[in-house]
């Protein structure tokens, strides 16, 4: 009996596009295995294609982490630019490293994660109109080689030598002053006293230039004056610093701890004002009713009866005063004079003395004018003091913020380890209520418009039932 022919040898894997493995064994039933993207596929989907993908997988991911580590496939990069030599000796390790530096430990970590180059960025290099402003410019540049220009430029030429034949230009020895609109100005400082637009106008008279809205408007004095002359960025207390000294945050300490005493007093102030006497009893129903009905009734009788005796009280008649005689009318008037010509002579003799109190006078003067001095001075201090503290600008007072302090067994050993405290937040916003730039706001409170409808679902019913 002859053998068989031989079957035809074949390659492991065709090269043609619907080639396929020829040892893979053939699936009558292709939809019995199931789609390849879905979980229930990735067991089955074990032939050599698979395996082959996860080589060429595997070996791209490794090319390109070789690539993001070294710049490139390790086996292609000389030993000088994988390794560094270390003996400990520094002369000894630059000689065999060709002078080369060992790298610090934070540089090689600030340098970047990924040694291949990023991407070149086509949009930045993108201009608006790119090819319609590139063709006219070379439209104008042809024109201009022709002697033609655009119709802005002719104009701005023209006007320019419509001035200079009008004799409006400069005079001699003094260059001429570019226009607002001429593009050739030079720049200038806008803020400065010396401005460049602001010359034609000098000497004019100062109504025209307010009414033709060419005088620049005077700036008030009162916006030149900052509202607090608190900084913008106050420098907390040393204790509050990194790795501050022992005194200093002993003396933060203490001031945080007085300020929590002054919140606790405040506290039990209001519970004691708030607090029922020891031994008083409490009101009852009866005894409020009794307080708010007392002396009604009573009131009434006494108006009555202090309008009766008002109209019975008989009117006592005023005495009538006696004539004085003429005798007693003249020795009146005679003492009268006598009182005012001895005060006319004590004042005369004060007058006299006066003149030998010369030095005790300026001694008083002086006294005088330096208690002056001292209030003027206490005053100024008492103003200061207040301009330094926050404006009422609302309906709430400026509250102070809680010292921001950590307890001795808080403070952190390394900066690493350091906990930041506050919030910048929020000291960026006490510092503007500080400042008197904006009034002390409480939070919003949120407030129903409807009451809440409580409903109880049918299923919930029958459940609880």
């Amino acid at each position: 009996m002859a053998a068989p022919a031989a079957a035809p040898s074949a390659p492991f894997l065709g090269l043609g596009p619907g080639s396929r493995d020829p040892g893979a064994p053939r699936s009558r039933r292709r939809a019995s295995r199931g789609p390849r993207n879905r979980k229930k596929g990735w067991k089955r989907w074990a032939g050599p294609e698979a395996r082959l993908g996860r080589q060429i997988g595997d070996f791209l991911e490794d090319v390109g982490l070789q690539q993001r580590a070294a710049g490139g496939l390790i086996a292609e990069q000389p030993d000088e630019g994988l390794f560094f030599v270390d003996t400990g000796n520094a002369e000894k390790d630059r000689r065999l490293n060709e002078g080369r530096e060992k790298p610090l430990h934070v540089d090689l970590v600030l340098q970047p994660d990924s040694k291949v180059p990023p991407p070149k960025n086509i949009l930045a290099y993108q201009v608006p109109n790119g090819r319609k402003e590139k063709r006219r410019r070379e439209f104008w540049a042809r024109k201009a080689a022709a002697g033609e220009l655009p119709g802005g430029e002719r104009r701005l030429r023209e006007r320019l030598r419509r001035r200079r034949e009008a004799g409006g230009g400069a005079p001699p020895g003094k260059r001429e002053e570019k226009g607002r609109s001429d593009p050739q100005r030079g720049f200038y400082d806008i803020w400065g006293d010396d401005d460049p637009l602001e010359r034609a106008l000098a000497g004019q008279d100062g109504w025209f230039l307010q009414q033709t809205k060419k005088q620049r408007v005077k700036r008030p004095a009162r916006l030149q004056t900052k509202p607090s002359q608190v900084p913008a960025v106050e420098v907390i207390a040393a204790g509050g610093s990194y790795n501050p000294t022992f005194e200093d945050h002993q003396a933060l300490l203490l001031r945080a701890h007085e300020v929590e005493v002054r919140k606790k007093k405040a506290e039990d102030k209001v519970e004691r004002q708030l607090r029922i006497p020891a031994g008083a009893q409490l009101p009852t129903p009866e005894t409020v009713f009794q307080e708010q009905c007392e002396g009604l009734l009573e009131e009434s009788g006494e108006e009555e009866e202090a309008a009766e005796g008002e109209e019975t009280a008989p009117q006592a008649a005023a005495p009538r005063g006696e004539k004085k005689t003429e005798q007693q009318r003249r020795r009146e008037k005679e003492a009268r004079a006598s009182a005012l010509r001895q005060r006319q002579e004590k004042a005369a003799r004060c007058r006299r003395q006066e003149l030998f109190r010369l030095r005790g006078l300026r001694r008083q003067l002086e006294r005088w004018e330096a208690e002056l001095l001292r209030r003027r001075g206490a005053r100024k201090a008492k103003r200061r003091a207040r301009d330094a503290l926050p404006r009422r600008l609302g309906r709430l007072r400026y509250e102070e913020p809680s010292p921001e302090v950590q307890l001795s067994e808080e403070l952190a050993e390394s900066l690493r380890a350091l906990k930041p405290e506050g919030s910048v937040l929020r000291d960026r916003f006490k510092s503007l209520q500080k400042r008197s730039l904006i009034e002390p706001r409480e939070r919003a409170k949120f407030k129903r418009r409807y009451r809440l409808k409580y409903v109880e679902k049918r299923a919930f019913r029958e459940v609880t039932l």
